[in-house]
């Protein structure tokens, strides 16, 4: 299992290339929830999402010859984005397996890196054709989430919140497939052992709430919601252990809550934030647990939106 000493490491790792994102504050957002609310705001990070901690750590740590062969990856957006550039930086040639519905500013900005982007449709299985290339191409796989070095990268972004805004009562961190969720859990009750843990992932995509709640894995079939990157039917075999073992609860929100929350972050905190960016923050502000009095960091996870399909929200508002 990943420890603390694995995240420091990557921390370590990783500072050369990524940013040290900033810990802002609302006192609208601390007057409606009661708490006092510190956002570590990974929609700034490279490219534009924490994923770039994790794809970069486990990049770094690949052998010569695996390096020269490349790797690849599958993913909705921001893990696609985030290998191909992590894969720019180190010389590292990537190829990503990415939905033909994918979002096109994900889509764009990692052909931009330099990725070699390989689409599929929903009647295939994007597994099955990673690990098919590498097979025929003696590709080394990185998936998105179910790996140490991304799981443990992933956990940098809730050391630095932690190391700059003190020990926090309660942590809240968007949920997926669990690699954020995982890493930050450990990171946390290392540097605050009393801070409770609260994953948040969508409504329409609660395999991780079943999961936690059932004590046992629960796959379910690719959810339809906004939040495109929690499209995961299930946390990892790494992710899930860990979640049950650091994470204290689970929380969903509804895609309507989730459009309410981050155009209020667009309005009221000046920032972007995509629709899963803005998952825990949703719970927060939509009151799904009571924070008055508590001292609360939330992580925003990233902020790759498409302003096209944007404005089509606006519009029906």
């Amino acid at each position: 299992m990943v420890s603390f000493d694995d995240i420091a490491r990557a921390h370590e790792r990783i500072q050369p290339q990524a940013k040290r994102t900033p810990v802002l504050t609302s006192a609208t957002v601390d007057a409606h929830t009661g708490a006092k609310v510190f956002f570590k705001c990974e929609n700034f990070q490279r490219m534009g999402a924490f994923k770039f901690r994790g794809a970069y750590n486990a990049l770094s740590q690949l052998g010569q010859e695996e390096k020269q062969r490349g790797v690849v990856a599958f993913s909705s957006g921001n893990h696609a984005q985030a290998i191909a550039l992590s894969g720019k930086l180190l010389g590292i040639k990537t190829v990503i397996v990415m939905p033909h519905d994918a979002p096109p500013v994900k889509l764009e900005a990692t052909r931009g890196y330099g990725a070699e982007v390989v689409q599929y449709t929903k009647h295939e299985d994007r597994e099955t054709l990673a690990g098919k290339l590498a097979a025929e191409r003696k590709l080394t796989l990185i998936p998105p989430f179910d790996h140490e070095h991304i799981i443990a990268g992933q956990g940098t972004a809730a050391k630095e919140l932690i190391e700059d805004a003190g020990a926090l009562d309660v942590l809240m961190v968007p949920c997926g497939g669990g690699g954020l969720l995982s890493g930050s859990s450990i990171a946390a009750k290392h540097l605050a052992p009393s801070c409770k843990v609260i994953g948040v992932e969508p409504a329409a995509g609660d395999d991780a709430t079943q999961s936690f709640v059932k004590k046992r894995l629960i796959t379910i079939a690719v959810p339809d919601t906004i939040a495109d990157g929690a499209r995961t039917p299930s946390l990892g075999k790494l992710t899930f252990p860990i979640v049950l073992r650091y994470v204290d609860d689970m929380l969903t929100v509804t895609d309507a809550e989730l459009t309410r929350a981050m155009f209020f972050l667009w309005e009221r905190m000046k920032i972007i934030v995509e629709p899963t960016g803005a998952l825990a923050a949703c719970a927060a502000l939509e009151k799904k647990i009571d924070l008055k009095g508590k001292k609360v960091g939330i992580v925003l996870s990233g902020g790759n939106v498409d302003l096209r399909w944007a404005a089509a929200q606006i519009n029906k508002a």
